[in-house]
């Protein structure tokens, strides 16, 4: 009777129905650990049952129907010295492993990564994106991650999970060689080279990334200013010509707005130019010869002792950007009597006003 009754008080049927999205992995919680001999391990698809026996890893089943006798656990049979059948019941944690793919999990870059661009020189550089993330060697992410906690969630592991993917995005933007402004027509090749060189670091936890995203990498504020301008440059194009356009434009109208006095001497100047033609519409009086062409000035930059150059006034903001043209560097161009500094030079003035002076001495 006694031994009936403590027989009834042992499960003797196993299993887990995840009712949660986020949970990897599940304790079978018992009294004691104790399982009876020949009871019943249900695993489902998607998950994987780990036996834990005196602190250490025994046996691992995948999806099926399990009878828990010596045959079919032989880990735990060579733990336990069992030779022979028995009918008692044996102490041992269960672990039900969620083996599914966990999406939608985010990352970023928490701070800047440093690189060295070919088009813009030292530059920093932000990134975002999304993952999924499995569960491959049950036993290996117990021992290595899990440890004794009773219900493990992707919260718990997510953090360390950032940090690798941040670690391997670093070194693998620094060493792809692609320009940064060519980045978003090759995100999807960058996400992929991540994804493999990630491969070996979450190995060893017993997980892989199946899904690797890298929806943005974004430029800081002041160089998308400075990208900004230079579109802005290359959409005017020839600056005299765009002054002549814009001033033209803006007499055509003040000549149409009614009693305006430029509209009347503008009447008056055409009336002179058709008197001087005849009036009968004789052959016009010779234009007047074209102005010069206006001579555009051309910078020389001192860098390590050699001459840089010639920039056009137009580039030099972007000098600037780089850090290639300071107020210390030595600047020359046609009739200056020699090289100086460019903060000395003034029709280099309104372009240095923006630039910060030196940090006063530690």
């Amino acid at each position: 009777m006694v031994f009936g009754f403590l027989k009834g008080q042992f499960i003797d049927v196993i299993h887990w129905v995840d009712d949660t999205r986020d949970t990897m992995v599940w304790r079978f919680d018992r009294q004691g650990h104790a399982i009876m001999y020949g009871a019943k391990l249900t695993v489902r698809e998607g998950q994987a049952a780990v036996f834990i026996h005196e602190g250490q890893l025994a046996d691992v089943f995948g999806p099926g129907l399990y009878m828990l006798e010596t045959n079919n656990m032989p880990v735990l049979t060579a733990l336990q010295h069992w030779d022979h059948g028995f009918n008692s019941p044996f102490k041992s944690e269960i672990y039900f492993v969620n083996t599914t793919r966990f999406t939608g999990q985010k990352w970023g870059t928490r701070n800047p990564v440093m690189l060295r661009d070919p088009e813009f020189g030292p530059l920093r550089l932000r990134a975002f994106g999304a993952y999924s993330m499995r569960v491959t060697d049950p036993g290996r992410f117990m021992t290595e991650i899990v440890g004794t906690d009773g219900e493990f969630t992707t919260d718990e592991i997510t953090v360390h999970i950032r940090d690798v993917i941040v670690q391997e995005f670093s070194r693998t933007v620094a060493g792809a060689g692609i320009p940064a402004l060519d980045m978003a027509a090759n995100l999807d090749q960058l996400g992929k080279m991540v994804r493999e060189a990630m491969g070996p670091s979450v190995a060893q936890y017993g997980l892989e990334l199946p899904d690797f995203v890298i929806e943005n990498v974004s430029l800081p504020e002041a160089v998308e200013k400075v990208l900004d301008q230079r579109t802005s440059m290359g959409v005017v194009g020839d600056l005299n010509r765009y002054g002549q356009f814009a001033a033209a434009e803006a007499l055509g109208k003040a000549a149409e707005a009614p009693g305006s006095a430029m509209g009347a001497g503008l009447g008056a100047a055409m009336g002179a130019a058709m008197g001087a033609a005849g009036p009968w519409g004789g052959r016009p009086a010779a234009a007047p010869p074209p102005l010069p062409p206006v001579q555009a000035v051309e910078w020389h930059l001192a860098e390590g002792g050699q001459t840089q150059g010639p920039f056009a006034t137009e580039a030099l903001p972007g000098l600037v950007a780089q850090g290639r043209l300071t107020r210390a560097t030595l600047v020359w161009s046609e009739g200056m009597e020699g090289w100086k500094p460019a903060g000395e030079v003034p029709a280099l003035a309104s372009l240095m006003a923006r630039v910060p002076p030196p940090p006063p001495a530690g």
